[in-house]
């Protein structure tokens, strides 16, 4: 495992006070044009100069890079400069030896599959800002001189203009400029695999840094010079194993490439389509993603849990990280537009390195806007494209919470519509995979089947039909698996087919006794009324009694509709139909508020005066003195008792003369008996015995009742 030596922010402080410029070597760099190895002869191991006799500075990077800065800053621009062309023929000749290294080695990286990092302290991000001072001095191309002419120095050139000194300068190659040389410095940091550093800080200096670097590689204009460097640079990086960040094998927490890679990529596309997509594929990886935290112990659920939040350092920016891989993989795909086969190659990677739901559908949307534009016939690849990221962000999201969900399954619906009927046909054969069962019926199988989708498709009657199956197959297996949410919205999509129907009222009928609660049953029952199904709707309102329970203070409950118009369902179909049902309204409800409304609702007509076949019922109001109404009369008498007793075990002198209006009710319930003038006198009696303790309440009761 990576171990870093711990270090305080003095270190380098301390470090810095043991520098010293006495080295004859570095003398040399900074005080000679024409220093080589010619001119000095200790070159005994050949790392003070490269093969073309130029010098080299090999020191830790950073620190070299102080010094240019030092140089700069206390007024030896010149010598600033020649340093800093020593470190970057330093870096080139290191990033050569680093590929052959990686050439000799490669066969067995490769099978192990894994690296560890080579570089523990990045350029990019660093407290020294080694780039950025390399770049800066290369970009500044001269300094002032004593007759106030400017110099400016480019390989093999020599002129004089009116205001500028033009002189050539050793150690750039032919046709080289500080212009280019910045450039290949810029790409050569940029590319570096270095390992993610600790701490909020540090993580977003990484790419704050990035981004300056490459925004001052935006200003350069690229000419065929700076074209070629880039292909150089490319090139090596690709290859350049565990030394670049963009190398065949990576180490899990080395720094994402996906900035620098859409700045190459864009630049390169122009000029050399294949290689710029070669870059912008290799790095779209994230394998911080890509595995699980070796410590976890996978035998316990509870183990197993994101590896950003269970790995140490944490990776503070992984937000922004995510979303910059998710514009590298938008770039991609608009530049592809047109080309089949680098959009399916583009769509595979986006697939298996990013592990966002919300950037895939971001994608996802990115190509249908991109496949639809106005002025041209719809991209059917990219399309395809589009949709593919759909159906992965339906797999992604199908058992984890998204508040975009209903949104992205609606989305899912129009691509598809785009794509053509078998796209249509495939999302509804392949539900189970894709949606909930709620959503499969509520959102997808009903837009597909609403007007507005068959006219955008032009189908056939055909088509239409075949359609159509599809979603009624799609709604009863739905209804199997979740008919609590999923029964109505079955019978609804198969009501133009009469066997289908049947079998999405059966599993209603079936799931009633366990699956279903009194509420879906009741909306069942009265969509069944509603389309002129009274016995069926009769059936399922009985069966949502069974599962009802209202008690006697739930005079407000919702339910309360449903049960009266349940009872007026019955009263209407005939009296047999309203005997079976006061039975289960007597166990069911025990307000009796609600008992007495269902009471006189029934003695107001005559029961079957809208019968099944339309006819009118001539027959007489049904009687208080027998059954079923009688049943439901002391039903109504005993929950008014009970209640009472209810209410006045706690009533307040503040509810006196609503418990007044009460009994009131109650007395207009017992008059409707035959001996309910006796039976209310008794029950009056028996308050002003019991509860004579309440002598207030007991006073009114006598002043109203007697």
């Amino acid at each position: 495992s990576l171990t870093r030596p711990h270090r305080t922010v003095f270190m380098r402080a301390i470090e810095a006070c043991d520098l010293h410029w006495q080295d004859p070597h570095l003398q040399h760099i900074i005080t000679e044009d024409h220093y080589n190895n010619y001119c000095y002869h200790d070159n005994l191991d050949g790392c003070l100069f490269d093969s073309r006799g130029w010098p080299l500075w090999h020191e830790h990077v950073p620190t070299a890079c102080a010094r240019v800065d030092a140089l700069r800053s206390h007024g030896y621009p010149k010598e600033a400069l020649r340093l800093a062309i020593a470190i970057i023929n330093t870096l080139r000749r290191q990033q050569q030896k680093q590929l052959e290294l990686f050439r000799g080695h490669k066969k067995e990286l490769l099978h192990r599959g894994v690296t560890s990092v080579t570089n523990l302290e990045g350029w990019v991000g660093h407290p020294l800002d080694p780039i950025g001072t390399l770049f800066g001095t290369l970009m500044e191309t001269g300094w002032g001189s004593d007759d106030g002419a400017t110099l400016y120095f480019s390989a093999g050139t020599c002129r004089k203009t009116e205001n500028h000194v033009y002189m050539p300068l050793p150690f750039l190659e032919e046709g080289e400029t500080f212009m280019s040389l910045a450039v290949e410095t810029a790409l050569i940091g940029l590319g570096q695999q270095r390992v993610m550093p600790d701490g909020l800080y540090a993580q977003e200096k990484v790419c704050r840094n990035e981004e300056q670097l490459l925004a001052k590689l935006q200003e350069v204009d690229l000419d065929e010079m700076l074209v070629k460097i880039f292909r150089k640079q490319a090139t090596l990086l690709l290859e350049a194993g565990p030394y670049s960040g963009l190398g065949e094998i990576l180490y899990r927490e080395s720094v994402p490439m996906h900035t620098f890679a859409k700045y190459l990529f864009t630049s390169l596309l122009p000029h050399d389509a294949e290689l710029a997509y070669r870059i912008a594929l290799r790095a779209m990886r994230l394998p911080v993603l890509e595995s699980t935290a070796s410590s976890a112990d996978l035998s316990r659920p509870q183990h197993i849990v994101s590896v950003v939040s269970n790995r140490y350092p944490r990776w503070f920016t992984l937000s922004h990280i995510e979303s910059q891989q998710c514009e590298l993989a938008s770039t991609m795909l608009t530049a592809a537009k047109g080309d089949s086969c680098r959009l399916h190659t583009v769509l595979e990677s986006i697939q298996k390195n990013i592990h966002s739901s919300s950037h895939i559908f971001k994608l996802a949307q990115d190509a249908f806007k991109i496949a639809t534009l106005m002025d041209s016939l719809p991209d059917l690849t990219l399309l395809k494209v589009s949709l593919e990221l759909g159906l992965q962000v339906m797999r992604l999201t199908l058992s984890t919470l998204n508040w975009r969900r209903r949104e992205m399954v609606r989305w899912l619906v129009t691509c598809a519509t785009e794509v053509g009927v078998f796209a249509l046909d495939n999302i509804m054969q392949n539900w189970f995979t894709l949606f909930t069962p709620t959503e499969a019926t509520s959102v997808v199988a009903s837009t597909i089947m609403s007007n507005s989708t068959i006219v955008r498709l032009h189908l056939d009657c055909n088509q239409q039909e075949k359609l159509a199956n599809s979603a009624r197959t799609l709604a009863l297996q739905c209804a199997m698996k979740d008919p609590q949410n999923c029964a109505l919205s079955a019978l609804t999509l198969c009501e133009k087919d009469h066997i289908a129907f049947e079998t999405a009222y059966q599993i209603v009928l079936d799931s009633a006794a366990t699956g279903m609660n009194y509420t879906q049953l009741f909306t069942i029952a009265r969509y069944m009324e509603h389309r002129g199904y009274p016995m069926r709707a009769y059936k399922l309102a009985t069966l949502a009694l069974t599962h009802l329970n209202l008690s006697y203070n739930q005079d407000t409950h919702p339910a309360i509709n449903d049960v009266l118009w349940a009872c007026a369902l019955s009263h209407l179909l005939g009296k047999n139909e309203l005997a079976a049902v006061i039975p289960l309204v007597v166990k069911s409800v025990k307000c009796a508020t609600v008992l007495s409304d269902i009471l006189r609702r029934c003695t107001l007509t005559t029961p079957g005066m809208v019968a099944l076949h339309s006819r009118r019922n001539s027959g007489k109001l049904m009687s208080l003195d027998k059954a079923p109404l009688r049943q439901l009369l002391d039903a109504t008498i005993g929950a008014y008792i009970n209640t009472t007793h209810s209410r006045l075990t706690h009533i307040s002198p503040r509810h006196y003369s609503e418990f007044i209006e009460f009994l009131s009710k109650a007395r207009e319930t017992f008059l409707m008996a035959q001996d309910g003038h006796t039976q209310f006198t008794q029950f009056i009696d028996n308050l002003k015995q019991i509860y004579k303790g309440k002598k207030k309440l007991m006073m009114l009761v006598r002043e109203r009742f007697g």
